[in-house]
């Protein structure tokens, strides 16, 4: 249940107006609202309110757990950030970026998963070239194979690692923002 929907049950099952939820927790009637519709997230200090005017312990907001729509959402999340993964397979950069187009506004956290995945397809592609100069010089074709065959591994477990949430192993030339300011 909703933050929103659990107040409003609260404030109905006390008898209360949200006139007079909103004189009891110094807050005004029109912000009550919104958090019933659930327009808005309430504060921890609005909650802490909230909770002392309707007498009820304030642990019951925190313990609401998140609603069927942000489950799904979240699933839906890690599946794209599978795809970015699993479109290594075949290093050709443009599936990556034509899916990572679609979704960065969408889905967060999708930048990080693409500038590794980009990276990881840019590190295939330098072992290819190297491995086709050794097919070239040495008409061994087994390096290549191998190199084939461990950028679809790689790329299979990061997609399964990324769509179950786990972490997954990754070799940038990019680095994140976060390390960028950590650096600072």
């Amino acid at each position: 249940m909703e933050t929103g929907k659990l107040i409003r049950d609260l404030r109905i099952k006390k008898g209360m107006t949200q006139e007079e939820l909103a004189e009891k927790t110094e807050v005004s009637a029109r912000t009550i609202q919104r958090i019933e519709n659930g327009d808005v997230d309430p504060r921890a200090y609005t909650l802490q309110m909230i909770a002392k005017a309707l007498e009820v312990d304030y642990d019951l907001f925190l313990e609401i757990e998140p609603d069927e729509e942000q489950e799904i959402q979240k699933v839906n999340s890690g599946n794209w950030m599978g795809f970015i993964h699993l479109s290594g397979i075949i290093p050709l950069i443009f599936p990556t970026v034509i899916i990572w187009n679609m979704k960065k506004e969408k889905t967060k956290g999708m930048s990080k998963h693409y500038q590794d995945a980009i990276s990881s397809q840019l590190i295939a592609w330098i072992a290819i070239l190297a491995t086709l100069w050794i097919y070239w010089r040495a008409h061994q074709p087994i390096p290549l194979i191998i190199v084939f065959f461990a950028n679809g591994v790689f790329s299979i477990l990061n997609a399964v690692n990324a769509v179950s949430g786990k972490p997954y192993k990754h070799i940038t030339f990019f680095k994140h923002k976060k390390i960028k300011e950590e650096l600072k």
